[in-house]
């Protein structure tokens, strides 16, 4: 276990409950403490925001100018915030979008700090983002991709560190144990907010075309909950609406599937079906499911795309031996690759060498 020997502090426009566990985590790998610097969220964008118990935390004063792609932030509060935690080294979001980063930055180099931008990618390969990313002294992206994004800007490709996008540990049970063949029948999951980006409905209407006829358990809750169940009790009765489990509550669900289903946008739950060993339909995205989702443990479909679904769904459930063994590669790499603990060591990397 590497150790960072300073003080970090991290910036965030909003702090998302998924990623307390994360910052609690770096906070303990850094001798001289974590503080975080983040703001609170629009309501319509359904944040759970949360606290962290290691990590100290400022809450920042977030103004939100626009909407849409013309989105922007302010965060007041960020210098002072600085001034009083006098951290040794500072990560912030990559994001143009976000207007006090460049006078953080600018504090920070002007006492030869280091300076690391954390991010997706850049999406947009202009001289605008090219500029932005070039003031910092490393970057961290969610993925292959997004580093190769920042690369394909001049940016030194050894001052570049992926760490993959996680939100759990590393699993701390064996891989759970399957029948060689499905019981009465295939058991499909989903787990997620019920929103219309999630394409519940195209989970619902496609198990309805499966000859084999599956169980279909979606786990949360959301807007739509409603609109789904008449969906379902017209087309597909087998649909069972569990509502909203967390934590422990998950697990039996979890134990019980043989395949898990995320025909929509956003996906937090992936990482934890992989874990009980699931193979894994998603859709793809930003390019953090490039690398959670391969070919030897599922199949990522293009969003908004129903008849690849079906496909795949089909492909899935025709060979119970071969899912089997997707599944046990879900587990592997969630517990050796892709999880909580090497997310940590990569930002401990990236602070100590760039």
């Amino acid at each position: 276990m590497n150790l960072y020997h300073g003080k970090l502090a991290l910036q965030q426009r909003v702090l998302p409950s998924y990623r307390v566990p994360f910052f609690d985590l770096l906070a303990s790998r850094c001798e001289g403490g974590l503080n975080l610097f983040a703001g609170l969220p629009r309501p319509a964008e359904m944040i759970l925001s949360g606290k962290p118990r290691t990590a100290q935390y400022t809450e920042a004063r977030n103004l939100h100018l626009f909407g849409g792609k013309f989105y922007l932030c302010y965060q007041r509060g960020l210098i002072s915030w600085l001034e009083k935690s006098n951290p040794t080294a500072l990560i912030v979001e990559a994001n143009p979008r976000y207007l006090a980063a460049p006078s953080a930055i600018r504090w920070m180099h002007e006492r030869d700090r280091k300076v690391i931008g954390w991010g997706l990618g850049a999406p947009k390969q202009s001289r605008l983002w090219k500029n932005f990313i070039n003031q910092f002294d490393g970057l961290i992206a969610y993925s292959q991709r997004g580093a190769e994004e920042y690369a394909q800007l001049d940016f030194p490709r050894e001052k570049i560190f992926i760490a993959h996008n996680s939100v759990s540990f590393a699993p701390d049970f064996p891989l759970p144990a399957r029948p060689p063949n499905y019981n009465a029948q295939p058991a499909i999951l989903f787990v997620g907010r019920l929103q219309a980006r999630k394409k519940v409905d195209f989970l619902i209407r496609a198990c309805a075309e499966m000859e084999t006829r599956p169980s279909l358990r979606i786990v949360g809750d959301g807007p739509e909950r409603e609109k789904l169940k008449s969906l379902a009790e017209q087309i597909y009765p087998q649909t069972e609406f569990i509502g909203a489990k967390h934590g422990a509550e998950l697990k039996p669900y979890f134990e019980q599937a043989d395949l898990f289903v995320l025909p929509g946008t956003g996906g937090l739950a992936v990482q934890e079906a992989m874990s009980y060993g699931l193979p894994i339909i998603v859709a793809k995205g930003d390019g953090t499911q490039d690398d959670l989702v391969r070919e030897k443990n599922g199949w990522q479909i293009e969003p908004e795309n129903y008849a690849a679904l079906v496909s795949a769904m089909q492909n899935a459930l025709s060979n119970v031996a071969r899912l089997r063994v997707m599944g046990q590669e879900s587990f592997r790499i969630v517990a050796e690759e892709i999880n909580l603990q090497q997310m940590a060591e990569v930002f401990i990397k990236a602070v100590s060498l760039a």
